[in-house]
């Protein structure tokens, strides 16, 4: 049988060979995969049982979203965000942030369109991209891993229909500042292309820095498209509840692509995701001080490194992508670290970096006591590895 030549295309995520890595090693601790320690809240799980309560809930429901959470998250959207849903958008509830994505490139693009990505990157964007039959057209962020507006514009061609940006960011932890994401906007608009902000990471911000939404400007929800997701700050990753807003213009084209591949999202989640709502960011934010700690801790041993590991500045979400001055391959490194000191990271050239050597470091999946061990045994590891 003919294999098609776009899947050959796109990536194998790197996730599941790590996994495979770490199935073969009893015992490693994982610094890998990006999900938190903590579950849903108690508001959340209490909601299962009206959602039970009504057995026409176990029928298909309506494209876009529960009205009881369309309205939730409508105020959270106001309130937290400065995104007002009215006339001239569109609020879509989908399963997770990874089909909100794939929504918005089918939604906005043709197959040999471009849409700009910053490197590194997220590798389920570049996947999604390929997968439809568009180009990624990489954009590298400067040494702090910090937008580049100018690089940006200069990457524009009459194929482009969008520029992605991600902050708090995965994999590198930057945050960008309210005037990169505003110049990053203003230039979409100028440029009568989209500007497609990734925001799943929201709430996990330290040292002073602040998230911005895009979509918060004046003018900018003709060419905005937003995207959030509930799987980090609420525990929720099973779950699969993310949302988008959307230019208004786009909602027909958004609701055929997801009653197609989704019909709705699961009605027994976007009951949990009520709940988790009305607990609200004060739940996220008490979990947030132990991941505190644990970065604190992964910060602290990191230094003992710092002759040939550099980590530029990184204020949000919960990952450090390292920067290693050494010859030996970032996939050598994973697999050594796995087999010999029982510690799974992931290799950098899963977010394109394919020149030198990086690892992303995940701080948010383990209790402190667990984290504090899986830490030493990186810094052990690479400072055997590297220096030998």
């Amino acid at each position: 049988m003919r294999a098609p030549s776009r899947m050959q295309a796109v990536q194998s995520p790197v996730i599941p060979v790590v996994a495979e890595l770490i199935r073969q090693a009893p015992g490693t601790i994982s610094l890998g995969q990006g999900v938190v320690y903590y579950g849903p809240p108690p508001e959340a799980i209490g909601q299962i049982a009206c959602f039970l309560a009504e057995p026409e809930n176990h029928k298909y429901k309506t494209v876009q979203g529960i009205s009881s959470l369309v309205e939730g998250l409508g105020t959270k959207l106001k309130l937290e965000n400065g995104i007002p849903v009215n006339s001239s958008n569109a609020l879509v509830v989908t399963a997770g942030g990874n089909l909100a994505f794939m929504n918005a490139v089918l939604a906005i693009a043709d197959p040999g369109d471009e849409i700009i990505l910053q490197t590194p990157y997220y590798f389920n964007h570049e996947m999604a991209i390929v997968m439809a039959g568009c180009r990624p057209v990489l954009v590298a962020t400067d040494e702090n891993y910090q937008l580049q507006p100018e690089a940006i514009r200069k990457a524009i061609t009459p194929s482009t229909r969008a520029v992605v940006t991600i902050s708090p960011n995965n994999p590198t932890g930057a945050v960008y500042p309210e005037a990169a994401l505003r110049e990053v906007n203003d230039l979409c608009r100028a440029q009568g292309i989209y500007h497609i902000s990734d925001e799943a990471y929201e709430y996990f911000t330290y040292d002073g820095a602040l998230h911005f939404s895009p979509a918060s400007m004046d003018g900018s929800a003709s060419h905005t498209i937003s995207l959030f997701s509930l799987s980090k700050a609420y525990g929720f990753a099973s779950w699969r509840i993310g949302y988008m807003v959307i230019p208004e213009h786009l909602l027909v084209s958004v609701k055929k692509i997801q009653d197609t591949l989704l019909i709705c999202p699961p009605v027994i989640s976007q009951y949990a995701a009520i709940g988790a709502i009305e607990a609200g960011f004060e739940y996220c934010r008490e979990k947030l001080r132990s991941i505190v700690e644990v970065r604190a801790i992964l910060l602290n041993e990191l230094k003992s490194l710092r002759h040939f590991c550099s980590i530029p500045p990184a204020d949000g979400a919960f990952y450090f992508l390292l920067r290693l001055e050494t010859r030996r391959k970032p996939m050598e490194l994973v697999e050594r670290l796995v087999r010999e000191f029982g510690v799974a990271v992931i290799p950098g050239t899963a977010f394109g970096l394919d020149q030198g050597c990086y690892l992303r470091v995940a701080y948010g999946a383990l209790e402190k006591g667990t984290a504090a061990e899986g830490i030493g045994r990186l810094a052990r590891g690479l400072k055997s590895i590297i220096e030998a």
